[in-house]
């Protein structure tokens, strides 16, 4: 375990040069000048051309995206271009927002989704399977602007339990969390699902059942433990999506998040922060997916890295 999870960081190496280099690309690529924003789309050539050579603009390429992976190593992301604050003073406050709503949304997610997927799997073709179902059907198919605009008339205006934006307490996490964790939850009840009658289809299940033991210990012990390693997987892949892509929750519920930020940079081609949120989130997204490859050994223990 100990040589696989060596050989797995050494692989971040590459494939963090790798999306330094893409992102990097792309943000060249994209239409506008930096310069011009920041001198003022009133100012003479001159003052661009000065701007511009303050920002290293004036550069080829290749010079700017080794100055910026040289300076990556020494941990300078830069200056925001749009503030002039250092870039990791930008990003790092965002960045801990958004890791808060990403694991209150997948905490919610998975204890919904895994304990709809059970009881569906319980009570198979009968109303509450049925039932289950249509209720992830609506949590996948409702878009997460349209549900947080829901819940915030709701909870917020008509009922007044919660606030509809800000991220100054716990009471602040609740609706963005709950409208990042329905879709999730409707994944994962239904891989739990899919998963849970395809184990209690195994002989050892069935072994099970000749013993007399309950059903609550076959369904809880021996099924979903095995049933849970899918759902694990899916688990892992949406705590990706939820920490990188809740740009739309944040903007609606006001949550001061990375995701937000970054799109504010995009629009100002600030892309110091753009290329130090991206590779955070890449990062993140590694790293969480390692911990989901070692959480299998403690799931099923014959799965071996060895």
């Amino acid at each position: 375990m100990g040589a696989y999870i060596f050989r797995r960081l050494l692989m971040l190496l590459p494939l963090m040069i790798g999306i330094t280099l893409v992102s990097f690309l792309i943000l060249q690529s994209v239409p506008g000048d930096p310069a011009r924003i920041i001198a003022g789309m009133d100012a003479d050539e001159e003052m661009v051309q000065r701007v511009r050579h303050q920002l290293g603009l004036d550069r080829s390429i290749p010079i700017q995206y080794l100055n910026f992976l040289v300076n990556v190593v020494r941990g300078d992301f830069g200056q925001s271009i749009r503030t002039g604050h250092p870039v990791v003073k930008e990003v790092w406050p965002r960045f801990l927002n958004s890791v808060r709503l990403a694991i209150a949304s997948i905490l919610i997610a998975f204890l919904f989704g895994v304990t709809a997927g059970v009881i569906a799997a319980w009570r198979h073709n009968g109303p509450v399977d049925y039932g289950v179902m249509l209720l992830t059907l609506l949590g996948i198919s409702t878009p997460t602007f349209w549900s947080g605009l829901l819940l915030i008339l709701i909870f917020s205006i008509s009922l007044g339990l919660f606030p509809s934006g800000g991220a100054q307490t716990w009471r602040h996490l609740i609706l963005p969390a709950v409208t990042m964790a329905a879709p999730s939850a409707a994944i994962m009840a239904r891989m739990t699902r899919s998963s849970m009658l395809e184990v209690l289809r195994e002989d050892y299940i069935k072994t099970a059942w000749a013993k007399g033991q309950t059903e609550f210990r076959i369904f809880i012990n021996h099924a979903l433990r095995n049933a849970l390693i899918p759902t694990v997987t899916v688990a892992g892949l949406q705590f990706g999506y939820l920490l990188g892509g809740a740009v739309l929750v944040e903007t609606i519920f006001n949550w001061p998040g990375l995701g937000w930020l970054i799109v504010n940079a995009i629009f100002s081609r600030d892309y110091p922060v753009v290329q130090a949120g991206v590779m955070i989130f890449a990062f993140c997204f590694v790293l969480v997916n390692l911990f989901v490859d070692i959480l299998y050994t403690l799931l099923d223990p014959r799965v071996s890295y060895q």
